[in-house]
């Protein structure tokens, strides 16, 4: 079940992915978003693109996805729902 900060981020990604079949509530905050595999979403490097600007937007927390940024680092990051938001809580 997913918290209220969860929800709003799920809705911020559905709504800036433009994902069809996928309502917010159907995102599970432990499912991997860039995998298809038990309940994710299966997004791409683009879509993670799309969510840090949106995040920054939404929530002024700034993303960094460049050179220097440690792929390990984003992809922890990027994991879930549920990673997103505890980066965001982290940061704000």
């Amino acid at each position: 079940m997913q918290t209220q900060s969860q929800a709003k981020l799920a809705n911020i990604i559905v709504e800036e992915l433009d994902l069809d079949n996928v309502t917010a509530a159907d995102i599970i905050p432990t499912a991997r978003l860039f995998s298809l595999e038990d309940g994710g979403l299966g997004l791409d490097s683009i879509d993670a693109l799309e969510i840090a600007l949106a995040v920054n937007e939404q929530f002024g927390v700034e993303i960094r996805m460049d050179d220097d940024t440690n792929e390990d680092a984003l992809k922890a990051l990027f994991y879930s729902l549920e990673s997103l938001d505890a980066y965001i809580k982290e940061q704000s």
